[in-house]
């Protein structure tokens, strides 16, 4: 990856291992965050830059009558109908691409993680990161935490999980692991201390750049 591009820690996990409390603290110690998800949400949102061509490519029924993806409606047919979420992802996974680089390109932390769930799966996001973070947890854990904030019952949450990348494949790509088998406290530590390291490689590669100017 080329520089002066700041730092990028490329950050992922499965459903429910915790990517959101791991952000949540890198952003509370000063790092910048993008989110692929959060640009997903606003491309389909209500009047999103990705509607008309969903709109184009499913019809009305996949839209809500305010303007906005039905999310229940594209799960459902994208689970059944692999061409669909092809078709899907075409339309997004340029757009999301586009923003993401965008923002990162102009994050003003010293570092910036970018938040993409389906990292293991795109094949192409090492050469727009750094080093890999994987949030890591028991598949069980996965299965009880989501059913917890969600009315999924155990059955769709296996087959979202089915769905992922494997554990291991994950974990094959890791650079660094952050193990969310544990508490929050442990695992807010295990931030702290890659938060420490991720100052080091940026201010490194600062100076990297400064002094080939």
């Amino acid at each position: 990856m080329t520089h002066p591009r700041p730092l990028t820690i490329g950050l992922t996990g499965g459903i429910g291992s915790g990517k959101s409390a791991a952000t949540k603290h890198f952003t509370e110690l000063g790092a910048s965050v993008v989110d692929t998800d959060e640009i997903a949400h606003e491309l389909t949102a209500e009047q999103g830059l990705a509607i008309a061509a969903i709109r184009g490519a499913f019809g009305d029924d996949m839209i809500t009558h305010a303007g906005a993806l039905d999310r229940q409606a594209m799960r459902a047919r994208v689970f059944k109908d692999p061409d669909a979420r092809r078709r899907l992802e075409a339309i997004l996974h340029p757009m999301i691409r586009a923003l993401s680089d965008a923002r990162c390109a102009t994050a003003p932390g010293a570092y910036v993680v970018l938040a993409i769930p389906l990292l293991t799966e795109s094949g192409s996001y090492r050469e727009r990161v750094d080093r890999i973070c994987v949030v890591d947890c028991p598949v069980d854990l996965q299965v009880a935490r989501v059913r917890a904030r969600s009315a999924l019952d155990e059955s769709q949450i296996l087959a979202i999980i089915a769905s992922q990348a494997s554990r291991a494949a994950r974990l094959a790509i890791a650079d660094d692991v952050i193990d969310n088998a544990g508490t929050l406290d442990a695992l807010h530590r295990q931030v702290d201390a890659l938060h420490t390291q991720y100052l080091q490689r940026a201010q490194s590669l600062a100076e990297q750049a400064g002094s080939a100017t």
